[in-house]
């Protein structure tokens, strides 16, 4: 009986330690920089998973407009300029200049993610919008092999223009999985990102960092995309 209370009560510590896991350190880390208003606002690409599963919004503001934010936007990628991260987990280094080669991106272009697949942008407002879209369909295609998920998931990137020629980046990530009525997926789900919240935090810092430092000259957002 002992040992029996001694278990249930292990048990009741763990769920506890995960319980306040999640609401002081999950659920922050989802929204950072973001309030309760911002993270319901709609933005472009929402009504690309108008039934996600879940989703994180996340905000950093940019001393700077969003002309000179957008370029930084544009030329991301693998091979491109890079995602403005952590340069050893991006697969190479990202590149503190603007570069003129990658400012051409149309709705239906293939952002690479890496040597083997990469993301459709489905959603392109120059100088203020860009949404990029993947699913397990692609995925596949891209690799050679099946995704052993069905899943699909759009990654927004929307600048705000502020007062005092600031500007305000929205990030939103939403996805979709086939079948949340799997055990393991519906108690996993809430934790999903918790991980990729360093890398996603140090991309928006690095965007900032640039877009702040590098006070070139920059190319109208119009003219960027044709």
């Amino acid at each position: 009986m002992k040992k029996l209370i001694f278990g249930l009560t292990a048990i009741a510590g763990i769920a506890g330690v995960a319980a306040l896991t999640y609401q002081f350190a999950v659920r922050p880390f989802r929204s950072w920089g973001t309030s309760p208003e911002q993270s319901a606002r709609a933005l472009p690409g929402d009504e690309l998973l108008p039934d996600a599963s879940g989703g994180e919004t996340r905000t950093i503001t940019i001393e700077a407009p969003p002309a000179s934010v957008w370029p930084w936007l544009v030329q991301m990628g693998y091979g491109r300029g890079g995602w403005y991260s952590f340069d050893a987990m991006d697969t190479g280094a990202s590149s503190n200049a603007i570069l003129p080669e990658f400012q051409s991106l149309a709705e239906g272009d293939l952002v690479p993610a890496n040597a083997d697949s990469g993301l459709i942008v489905r959603r392109l407002d120059p100088g203020h919008a860009l949404v990029l879209y993947i699913d397990s369909g692609m995925t596949g295609e891209q690799s050679g092999q099946k995704s052993p998920m069905d899943m699909s998931a759009t990654w927004a990137f929307v600048l705000d223009e502020l007062p005092d020629n600031r500007t305000q980046l929205v990030e939103r990530i939403r996805f979709q999985f086939g079948d949340t009525d799997k055990p393991w997926l519906r108690h996993t789900l809430p934790m999903m990102g918790f991980g990729a919240f360093m890398v996603l935090r140090k991309q928006l810092e690095g965007i900032k960092q640039r877009a702040e430092h590098t006070q070139e000259p920059v190319l109208n957002p119009a003219k960027a995309t044709v």
